[in-house]
């Protein structure tokens, strides 16, 4: 879907508009046009495959610096893997400057500082993956970032993400969206451990991630009715007792954490606008608990009040 063309805007309100439309798609940085007026040009889209999103530009100059001021500003931890259309991309992070030309792939780690700018005119294509989805170590990650290039990988990535832009919009409306969304990440985590070299780093990050990728699969999946420990195993390819072996390391109860998740959800659906529209047994459902009167019993004991006297409390003196 477009999210911007400044061909539609007047000439002096491009370049603030240009500004909204990249941070709303990016983390908190510092944003400069080469140009002003007239000159200014931009068309931006971005769709949604689940958690993962592909946001494409096409441009004249521009330079984004994330420096450690804002670092401190809020914004969600992720990565970005972007092809290079046309143009050549500035790229530095760390103690790495490079060029990027059409066709390249670049990793750009949204947690640390960095700056990216091309002049004239250019254009890429990112995917946008929240690290907890990623579950790879940042080490693994700026160490594969640096070594993309080396792994077998990166021409069927590169692939990808040119195909899944060719057909974004039918895609992304598909009921199989979030799937495909899930496949890539999974894509993307295969071609940074690969470039990390497989036999020193790869195999050592999966397991250590193992456990941020069940949670990450399972919040997901929350309101799954039928989310259960046997699901989970089976979608990463461990038996049911290593992954309570897994949580039980951990200090967690997997079960136990799907229910508090689940609560706090409904919680914030109960008196949200749309949530007050709708009845509390419907809330339940909607967060998995097909049991309303089990879902009231959960909901009192873990805050204290039912999800009835919640909804009443949160709507303040006039309810």
């Amino acid at each position: 879907m477009i999210l911007l063309d400044t061909a539609e805007l007047p000439e002096d309100e491009r370049v603030e508009a240009f500004r909204a439309a990249l941070l709303s798609s990016s983390v908190p940085s510092r944003v400069t046009m080469e140009e002003s007026g007239e000159q200014v040009f931009a068309r931006m889209e971005r769709w949604h495959f689940g958690e993962l999103m592909l946001f494409t530009s096409s441009s004249s100059g521009w330079t984004v610096t994330r420096s450690p001021r804002y670092l401190r500003l809020e914004g969600p931890p992720m990565v970005s893997l972007s092809l290079q259309v046309h143009g050549t991309g500035r790229f530095g992070q760390s103690d790495r400057q490079d060029l990027v030309e059409p066709g390249e792939l670049m990793l750009n780690d949204l947690t640390i500082p960095y700056e990216f700018a091309w002049s004239g005119s250019g254009g890429a294509r990112a995917l946008q993956v929240p690290y907890d989805l990623l579950a790879v170590p940042p080490h693994i990650v700026r160490r594969g970032a640096e070594r993309l290039r080396a792994s077998p990988l990166y021409g069927m990535v590169r692939a990808h993400i040119t195909r899944l832009h060719a057909e974004a919009d039918t895609l992304a409306g598909d009921p199989g969206a979030a799937a495909l969304g899930t496949a890539t990440v999974e894509l993307v985590r295969a071609l940074l451990t690969s470039a990390a070299g497989v036999d020193v780093h790869a195999r050592p990050a999966l397991a250590e991630s193992l456990l941020q990728r069940v949670l990450a699969y399972a919040r997901t999946h929350l309101t799954d009715p039928d989310l259960t420990a046997a699901r989970v195993a089976h979608a990463h390819n461990i038996s049911v007792r290593a992954l309570y072996r897994l949580c039980a390391q951990a200090g967690l109860s997997l079960e136990q954490w799907i229910i508090e998740q689940r609560l706090e959800g409904a919680r914030a659906t109960l008196v949200s606008p749309v949530g007050r529209t709708r009845t509390i047994a419907s809330v339940a459902r909607a967060w998995g608990f097909t049991d309303p009167s089990h879902f009231t019993r959960r909901f009192k004991a873990a805050y204290g009040v039912t999800p009835r006297r919640w909804r009443t409390s949160a709507s303040g003196p006039e309810a």
